[in-house]
């Protein structure tokens, strides 16, 4: 288990004094994965104009045109994949077989996107009331321009594939930043593309550090999709303000768990692990936290604390996860469980000793304060926290009094209730008997309330994202009662009164 001589991403100086040379490594080894120039203002500008100059052949394609285009390139990935899941494992040091799942999830999105544009976003007629019966309406939706994506380094396929894939599907092109830690997988899929259609850059990739990012920001795209830190989902809104740039956030973190009175204590217990430990607990779609009713609180912790004290973090195929991708992270999860453990918490499985960098062993934690970081923090890290509740209400209550979960997972067998359970849940989604698995369903809308979030990414929803809206409304024949017009009639008027008492003035 060998850990990283050196940092994963390093700049080397140019001769102007700022960094053009990007060099990422293995989290698992230090070994160098890549070297990769750090682009400037001016080449961001050039690359997003030549967004703009593949935009209008991109848009009218059509829906159908597009589609036959983002089928091939699905093919293309899918054929290429082991290449694909490879850098991706070499980047961020997730298993083999974990690196494979996220790309079959980035492929199932972008043949969702392809195939359902044209329903979600197509023009399709509206209704009218008795007094517009002359009008007819319809709306739909058409390609804002040129998208900016910033991605993550924790899912770097899967995570910007559900903007970059929708925002194609709805006629955009797109310019791609990729994390610097991951830079190697968002060339991958640039060049992926290029290779389908070597004259047409709709897909294009840019390069770098901070900067790099903060540039694109300020490049005056149509619209930038962010995923990634609180911290810079700020900066990115920030920034975004100045040129008044519309953006899609997704803020990293995880979420909670519900575990009734009724529930399978074993399946719980199974996605809890699972959601908190899986991929180093750097999944945005994972557990942080399980809320557990008082009677079966015990059994549950007994059934949490079998299974996670069986997983083994390392670098060969038989490891349970990897490495921690970004290094200063482990810090943040030292600092999490320290300040938990000082406020009463207590480790039942692992503890501060757990962290042996670059990896860090399973930890759980039980009767965690409320107020204590490992919860009111990102929860980025193999870390469970297990908390007893009095009831479902006092689980909402904690829930949305922390306020920065993405989905809320509940076991139970009386799936009749859950429905008025989840409307008092401040959260964009809820999952009844599973926890992660939701990830791998292209049509449901993925986003947050309040501060977790901005806008959706996957489904109808995500595809709107990337899309503005124009109604039409068109005269058919002419009214025969005209109440839009200075030379209306008296009797026009006296019969619209009177039917509008009798539409709306009566009890139904």
């Amino acid at each position: 288990m060998a850990e990283s001589a050196q940092p994963q991403v390093a700049a080397q100086p140019g001769g102007s004094g700022r960094s053009n040379v990007l060099t990422s490594y293995d989290p698992r080894t230090g070994e160098t994965v890549g070297n990769y120039a750090v682009m400037g203002a001016g080449e961001i500008n050039r690359t997003v104009r030549a967004g703009r100059a593949a935009e209008k052949w991109w848009a009218e394609l059509g829906f159908s045109g597009r589609k036959r285009w983002l089928l091939d390139w699905k093919r293309d990935i899918a054929r290429r994949a082991g290449e694909l899941v490879e850098i991706l494992s070499e980047e961020t040091g997730k298993p083999e077989a974990d690196a494979a799942i996220e790309v079959m999830l980035a492929v199932e999105n972008l043949d969702w996107a392809a195939r359902n544009a044209a329903r979600a976003l197509g023009r399709h007629k509206l209704g009218s009331t008795w007094l517009t019966r002359n009008q007819q309406a319809s709306v739909g939706y058409l390609p804002l321009g040129v998208i900016g994506v910033l991605g993550p380094w924790n899912n770097p396929v899967f995570t910007p594939m559900g903007s970059i894939a929708y925002a194609m599907a709805a006629g955009n092109t797109v310019v791609f930043k990729p994390h610097e830690l991951t830079t190697g997988v968002g060339v991958w899929l640039a060049d992926s593309w290029a290779r389908l259609a070597p004259n047409q850059p709709v897909l294009q990739v840019v390069t770098g550090d901070h900067a790099t990012g903060n540039a694109l920001c300020r490049a005056k795209v149509d619209k930038i999709a962010y995923a990634g830190s609180d911290a810079g989902a700020r900066e990115v809104i920030a920034l975004c303000t100045q040129t008044m740039t519309p953006v899609v956030v997704e803020r990293s973190g995880k979420g909670s768990m519900v575990v009734h009175v009724d529930a399978k204590l074993d399946d719980a217990a199974e996605a809890a692990v699972f959601g908190a430990m899986a991929n180093a607990g750097q999944n945005a779609t994972g557990i942080q936290r399980a809320y557990v009713a008082e009677s079966v609180y015990e059994p549950f912790l007994e059934l949490v604390v079998a299974q996670a004290a069986k997983l083994r973090p390392g670098a060969d195929k038989r490891a349970s996860y990897g490495p921690m991708i970004l290094e200063s992270q482990v810090e943040v999860v030292r600092r999490q469980i320290r300040d938990a453990l000082a406020r009463g918490g207590r480790a039942v499985v692992g503890g501060l000793d757990s962290i042996r960098e670059p990896y860090i062993e399973p930890v759980v934690l039980a009767e965690v304060p409320e107020e204590s970081l490992a919860i009111t923090g990102e929860g980025i890290g193999p870390v469970l926290v297990v908390n007893k509740v009095t009831s479902m209400e006092d689980a909402a209550q904690r829930i949305n009094a922390v306020g920065n979960d993405v989905a809320v997972s509940v076991f139970t067998r009386d799936v009749h209730e859950i429905e008025t359970f989840a409307e008092h849940l401040r959260v964009g989604v809820v999952t009844i008997n599973s926890s992660t698995a939701y990830a791998g369903i292209p049509a449901l809308p993925f986003g947050g309330v309040g501060e977790y979030g901005q806008g959706h990414s996957h489904g109808d929803q995500g595809l709107r994202e990337f899309s503005h809206t124009l109604a039409i409304a068109r005269k058919r024949y002419k009214a025969p009662v005209n109440l839009s017009t200075f030379d209306r009639h008296p009797r026009h008027l006296r019969l619209a009164k009177t039917i509008f008492r009798i539409r709306h003035g009566r009890r139904t």
